[in-house]
């Protein structure tokens, strides 16, 4: 038997989910959405559903993953410690198991990879992709095309495809580029003119073949097909209030729903939306703070963890 609630619970759910930064569905049936969610940036923390702080790392962080095991796989900022940034991992003690200093400017990104290596990428004279074991040993090293009069802008999120390939937004140039592990372009999605400064940041093979890219200063998210022909495009125009400000992380979820971090966001404006495709925000976080998230990792949907493969 199906009980039906007071409206006046219902108000009370709703004014909740509105102090949590919760929003309904995208089918509009009143049921909050919630996610934990790891953050990464000028602060590094897990949240849960609830706003809690579960976990927080004393370094700011350009990339992460939570791993399989529970463990943190962090990219560094670069600091007094590690003036090439680097790539860690710890346990939720904060205990370094593992460890790859950066040789150049920065760290920009890592994966923890199926055969057990961790990807990198470098930034500096010479921007690299790696891949190294366990022991920091390079096993695979791609060179990277592209400007390295600004190092910072060279790459961004790094990741390997399920064909051994690897997906490299390349933000000053204006272009996100597939090598092989030889070093060979066979794919590339050069980013829109206008806005100005659509600079990517992620982008993300879908099963279909499709890629969403964050266009960072375009405040703008764009789904090409393998032509590059863009398919699907998101911008404040049809949201309400352009929540989108320098629209950096972003992360598929099973349900084709997007999750985007607005990383220009500060204080109350929304810092992490989730966006059916259909354009409606499901979900967005508020947190108060004056710093913007970075990159994130979503965990869990109204309590049931995340299951598959990770599209972000």
């Amino acid at each position: 038997m199906k009980l039906a609630l007071p409206k006046s619970t219902l108000a009370l759910a709703s004014l909740l989910a509105i102090a949590l930064g919760l929003s309904p569905n995208s089918k509009g049936e009143g049921t909050p959405v919630t996610h934990s969610y790891a953050m990464f940036g000028g602060v590094t923390q897990i949240v849960s559903a609830t706003g809690e702080i579960l976990w927080k790392y004393p370094a700011a962080t350009r990339d992460g993953w939570v791993l399989p095991n529970g463990n943190l796989l962090l990219t560094l900022s670069k600091n007094k410690d590690y003036p090439g940034g680097a790539v860690i991992e710890v346990t939720r003690e904060n205990k370094i198991v593992f460890e790859f200093k950066g040789t150049q400017s920065e760290v920009n990104t890592s994966q923890a990879l199926e055969n057990g290596n961790i990807l990198l990428t470098e930034a500096g004279d010479k921007p690299r992709l790696l891949e190294v074991d366990r022991s920091g040993k390079i096993m695979v090293e791609v060179m990277l095309q592209g400007q390295t009069t600004n190092h910072h802008m060279e790459s961004r999120m790094a990741r390997k495809l399920p064909n051994g390939n690897y997906l490299v937004p390349q933000l000053l140039d204006k272009v996100v580029r597939e090598y092989t592990p030889e070093g060979k372009i066979v794919w590339e999605f050069k980013t829109p003119e206008n806005p100005k400064d659509s600079w990517p940041f992620t982008a993300i093979r879908l099963p279909n073949g499709n890629t969403i890219v964050n266009l960072t200063h375009g405040n703008s998210v764009a789904e090409v097909n393998l032509k590059g022909e863009i398919v699907w495009h998101l911008t404040n125009e049809d949201l309400p209030d352009a929540p989108l400000k320098d629209p950096c992380g972003a992360q598929w979820l099973p349900n084709g729903n997007l999750v985007i971090t607005s990383y220009g966001a500060k204080g109350d404006a929304i810092k992490l939306l989730e966006v059916s495709r259909d354009k409606k925000i499901v979900w967005s976080v508020r947190d108060g703070k004056p710093g913007g998230i970075h990159e994130f990792q979503i965990l869990d949907t109204n309590g049931k963890p995340l299951e598959g493969p990770l599209y972000r």
